[in-house]
């Protein structure tokens, strides 16, 4: 680490000011040059534990830049990790308030819920679907606290990899009934359809996301535990949403999953 906890600590709560006021900052490294990746989530890891000294809880871990389109549209060669607060979840269907957004996007997700544990490091695509209990159809609402949506990948891990809110709908399924990586999706706002995808747009396979996770996590010591919701990363790029519109995720075989901003 090039930070002393007392900077990393002043960092976390900056990050977590500019998301309660919808205040957006300017990139940390633009201030900590010096920062490196084990800085990047320490501040992460006190975001995420000043949200539960808040009482709310984790209820699941996220992959990002995931996607060939989306590590194209950042600019980026590899995926991030981030946790998931009770405070993001929203029901399907449901409103999500602009408000208290900064410039919110969407993007379509396959979700994994596992009913064994996943250590890695050498976890692999086989002992995901071996752990998978089941996969949902996911939308999730990224808002980066960073001006004009302008950070390198050491800051966005930092803010919790851009993660504001997430909804997921359709209908549980089995791994084995799908075919994860042919899975169609098409994603719609306000009736138009703006993008569509297969699963294998995630790193060729979505439960090869899933198994990076693991792998990712064992560099410090942990693990992804039975009966964890991880979503996978965004299949196509990320689209900006404004107050009014209606955004469906369509899945083939697993349904449908849809938010509308006011």
């Amino acid at each position: 680490m090039q930070l002393p906890q007392a900077t990393i600590e002043q960092l976390a709560e900056q990050l977590e000011s500019a998301e309660l006021l919808c205040s957006d900052i300017v990139k940390i490294t633009d201030d900590h040059p010096q920062m490196d990746w084990e800085d990047a989530y320490a501040i992460q890891y006190e975001l995420r534990r000043r949200k539960q000294a808040q009482g709310h809880r984790l209820v699941g871990l996220k992959m990002g830049l995931t996607s060939f389109a989306k590590m194209k549209q950042m600019g980026v060669e590899n995926p991030i990790y981030g946790f998931l607060s009770s405070d993001y979840v929203c029901p399907d269907g449901g409103n999500v308030d602009c408000s208290r957004l900064i410039h919110p996007k969407v993007e379509a997700e396959i979700a994994f819920v596992l009913h064994t544990a996943l250590k890695g490091p050498n976890c692999t695509v086989a002992d995901v679907l071996a752990a998978t209990d089941f996969v949902i159809p996911a939308i999730e609402v990224i808002d980066s606290r960073y001006r004009d949506f302008k950070f390198d990948l050491k800051s966005v891990v930092a803010d919790n990899c851009s993660s504001s809110r997430f909804v997921t709908g359709g209908h549980a399924r089995r791994v084995q009934d799908v075919d994860l990586r042919s899975l169609g999706i098409v994603l719609e706002k306000n009736g138009e359809v703006i993008a569509t995808a297969a699963g294998a747009a995630v790193l060729g396979d979505p439960a090869a996301s899933v198994a990076m996770l693991a792998n990712m996590l064992a560099e410090r010591d942990e693990y992804i535990a039975a009966g964890t919701f991880v979503m996978t990363g965004g299949a196509t790029e990320a689209y900006s949403v404004e107050p009014g519109d209606s955004v469906t995720a369509r899945f083939q075989d697993i349904g449908s999953v849809s938010l509308r901003f006011s």
